[in-house]
């Protein structure tokens, strides 16, 4: 039997299956004596210390290595000392009745079943949190010993429905192969956990559980995105051969990471960094990129219950400025709305939000927020080499407006005697279609545009990308996305400024030679994907790149162009003498 799901972190494993499972707490249904119900809150009150013990114990041992899985067990133990839910729970017991286990199963997924119908994937995401906390709260109240796989006896391939946030705090990385899990995608936890281990994963594939068994023996296939359940001597013998190829793949593309993205023929291109918070991990690729393309500034936004000051925004900028030195820093302001909601701001209720108020259109709409993001900015710019960038711009009358916040701002700090950099270049992203079909308008208007193809995709394509239902709709490589990255390309060459791309397609070793092409000589992309990418720039020829380009611009179909560009990289990979 062969089984897909969506590959999310590349290799070739074969090994033998380890269904995961969590605690399943068997709940008392039956109301308890009245008597007992004294007893039963002084038992509820220790599960909850025992639960709130385990989770502080676990973020003592990750805050100096890893603070940002120590920043989800904060959020746990924020969970399970929820005054609301608590007091719900106890309310339950008292005047119900309700045996505490039931109590806290009775809230715990009332709160999570309202955040899980959430069109919001950040509040979806808080559900699985909710669920996560719950367990924990109900194996302490039976008193069962924590199972984790931060201690495996034999290496695995790991199956599970899903794997909570603390599954993962203290995986036993030597002993997992593979991860397999019926639900998630490339942008769920688990995803971001298995890239960042370097752990073959394929997820979201439907009722793995049911079909596979502890011990059997498997292949996983997380190029392609396929679990083969009983494999023949003749497809172990074949992948057996494709593991060692994928590896060495995989080695020889580590071996790239501190080149210089050069093509063969001489050409420099830039290859720049996606980040997304301001910690160690983030900021390990500095010395081996030319900068950082996208600076995600919303991690300030999302990750409180409070909204960013200025002085907190100012150390953050200058943090990342100095991790940078002297290369660009692109600092996109706040893209909120969309997949994006703020715990702190209630924005207005949607029924399509990603067609509504966000990116710079919020921040038009809060000028308070948007001074304040905008002057802790320039401030900041005198500490490197800083450029903003504005996300979701649809018309030129709003990149006016937004360029007018800066010139106040900018005139206040002077009045002040607070030093800037007059020199700040400002940017905007092209996600919406209205804004690149007038690329030409624009080009005099700012001093650089970065592509963003995960929404200029979507709209293009009228598909959202949330959306696995629509999923075949949103195709990375339609031929009006390259079209359309044809034409800025072209109008920003001729004015002379900077086109780059900071979207997937910025990373996607399929699509680079393509971009390079067409003349795009800047990708910013997140730190995994940086060595494929100088790969593939220091194995190609300009002249082949631009052929190709110039081919793509004829081409009708997504498949048609994803099977050419598949041609051209394996070509390419053919002839390679490894120039490294």
């Amino acid at each position: 039997m062969e089984l897909l799901g969506k590959p999310v972190s590349q290799g070739v494993v074969i090994g033998e299956v380890l269904r995961y499972e969590p605690f399943r707490p068997e709940v008392e249904e039956s109301p308890i004596p009245a008597t007992e119900v004294p007893q039963a809150l002084a038992r509820y009150e220790q599960a909850r210390a025992s639960a709130r013990a385990e989770l502080a114990a676990l973020e003592e041992k990750l805050k100096g290595g890893d603070p940002d899985k120590a920043k989800i067990l904060a959020a746990h133990r924020d969970i399970l000392l929820d005054p609301a839910m608590d007091e719900e729970i106890r309310a339950l017991v008292k005047s119900q009745n309700a045996s505490p286990d039931a109590a806290i199963a009775q809230v715990y997924d009332t709160y999570a079943a309202v955040l899980g119908r959430s069109k919001n994937p950040m509040m979806r995401e808080r559900a699985s949190d909710l669920a996560d906390v719950k367990l924990r709260l109900l194996r302490c109240w039976a008193g069962a010993p924590e199972r984790d796989l931060s201690s495996l006896p034999e290496p695995v391939i790991v199956v599970a429905d899903d794997l909570f946030p603390s599954d993962t705090v203290a995986l036993d990385r030597a002993h997992v192969l593979a991860i397999v899990t019926q639900v998630g995608g490339g942008t769920s936890h688990t995803a971001i956990i298995a890239r960042s281990y370097e752990i073959p994963a394929v997820l979201g594939v439907a009722g793995v559980i049911e079909c596979l068994t502890d011990g059997q023996t498997v292949i996983l296939d997380a190029v392609e995105g396929k679990i083969l359940t009983e494999p023949s001597e003749q497809e172990l013998t074949a992948y057996r051969a494709k593991a060692d190829q994928v590896a060495a793949r995989l080695r020889e593309e580590k071996t790239y990471l501190s080149t210089e993205p050069v093509t063969r023929d001489g050409v420099r291109l830039e290859v720049r960094l996606n980040v997304a918070a301001v910690n160690d991990r983030e900021l390990s690729g500095t010395a081996h990129t030319d900068g950082c393309g996208l600076f995600r500034t919303e991690f300030l936004y999302l990750s409180g219950d409070r909204l960013p000051g200025e002085e907190e925004q100012f150390q953050a900028y200058q943090k990342v400025l100095a991790a940078f030195g002297s290369k660009p820093v692109v600092l996109r302001t706040m893209d909120i709305g969309g997949d994006k909601q703020l715990p702190a701001l209630e924005l207005p209720k949607e029924s399509n939000p990603f067609l509504g108020i966000r990116g710079l259109r919020l921040s038009l709409d809060r000028m308070d927020l948007f001074r304040i993001q905008i002057r802790a900015a320039l401030r900041a710019s005198v500490h490197g080499n800083l450029k903003i960038m504005m996300p979701m711009v649809g018309a030129l009358d709003e990149v006016r407006a937004a360029k007018m916040v800066f010139k106040e701002e900018g005139a206040a700090l002077d009045a002040a005697g607070i030093p800037w950099d007059h020199g700040t270049e400002l940017g905007i992203m092209v996600e919406v279609p209205s804004i690149a079909l007038i690329a030409d308008l624009i080009a005099d208007e700012v001093d650089f545009v970065s592509v963003g193809t995960n929404d200029l995709t979507q709209y293009l394509c009228a598909a959202d990308r949330m959306n696995p239902a629509v999923r075949p709709y949103y195709q990375e490589y339609h031929p009006a996305v390259f079209r359309v990255l044809n034409d800025l390309a072209r109008t920003f060459q001729t004015a002379g400024k900077s086109v780059s791309v900071c979207g997937e397609l910025g990373g996607d070793p399929l699509a680079i030679p393509v971009l390079a092409g067409l003349g795009i000589h800047k990708l910013s992309m997140g730190r995994s994907s940086v060595p494929a990418a100088k790969r593939v720039i220091r194995n190609l020829n300009m002249a082949d790149a631009k052929a190709l380009a110039q081919e793509v611009q004829g081409m009708k179909t997504a498949e048609d162009i994803r099977a050419r560009l598949t041609a051209f990289a394996e070509r390419a990979t053919e002839g390679s003498n490894q120039h490294v």
